[in-house]
């Protein structure tokens, strides 16, 4: 039994009104497709036992092509939301926890992966494991883009059973983070800087592409860790400026 998998899950077209991912998906990034390029960054962790893309019929041969062959696809029906389409994945692959990524993370961080998992495999009772922000709540909001959440295998089946509103249904993720009563959750503070509203690294809109594309051209395919980011952001007000209006236009959304 794999123990953890590594999952990118590509949203439906019926359940992501940003639809960055499935945008994006077969774009250039570093020479390869930006499917290609997060599956290889998430390869890179340690402690992935076997990495998978789970997206829908409807998006599945598309990103065929774009696959590498080592990793595997799992198609989903286009109706599925994300709680269904993951709880599927886990009955399939029936793994013992998930560490789930979504495509539009160009910049996710293998070593910030590792230290997930090894803090969520240190706790007796864990249902969910993510990162968290000073400014309160669960960092995956910030659209930091850097980030992974890891689930138990039995969590993800609970809250396909628990999951009965279509609001709930649509991220499997948000809804074990907002059942406290249901999920034990435990929470790792953010690194101090990537702790600010002014970064955004998460693709939803043609700016954030753009944005990515002169990161990638700063620093080169071998050096996106974030501390090097950051770095060469502190040194970019301009860029900061429009990332920090952007995270408000989309909190407001």
């Amino acid at each position: 039994m794999l123990k953890n998998l590594g999952i990118v899950e590509v949203p439906s077209k019926n359940h992501s009104p940003g639809g960055g991912g499935r945008r994006f998906a077969v774009r250039r990034f570093a020479g390869q497709t930006l499917l290609e390029w997060v599956t290889r960054r998430m390869t890179e962790a340690l402690l992935l036992d076997h990495v998978a893309v789970v997206t829908d019929s409807e998006h599945g041969s598309q990103l065929t092509n774009s696959l590498p062959v080592d990793l595997s696809l799992f198609i989903s029906d286009p109706e599925h939301d994300s709680v269904t389409r993951l709880a599927a994945a886990v009955r399939h692959y029936q793994p013992g926890a998930i560490v789930r990524v979504d495509l539009e993370h160009p910049f996710i961080d293998p070593a910030m992966i590792d230290r997930l998992v090894a803090r969520a495999e240190s706790y007796g009772c864990c249902d969910y494991m993510g990162y968290c922000s000073t400014r309160g709540g669960s960092a995956l909001l910030a659209q930091l883009g850097v980030l992974a959440e890891w689930c138990r295998a039995d969590a993800v089946l609970l809250a396909d059973q628990k999951a009965s509103q279509t609001a709930e249904r649509a991220h499997l993720t948000q809804f074990i983070y907002s059942r406290p009563d249901v999920f034990q959750l435990r929470l790792l503070p953010v690194p101090k800087p990537l702790d600010r509203s002014d970064l955004r690294l998460s693709l939803s809109v043609e700016e954030d592409w753009d944005h990515a594309q002169l990161i990638l051209d700063a620093l080169g395919p071998e050096n996106l860790d974030w501390q090097r980011i950051t770095d060469l952001l502190d040194e970019q007000p301009a860029i900061r400026e429009r990332m920090a209006t952007l995270n408000r236009e989309t909190q407001m959304v």
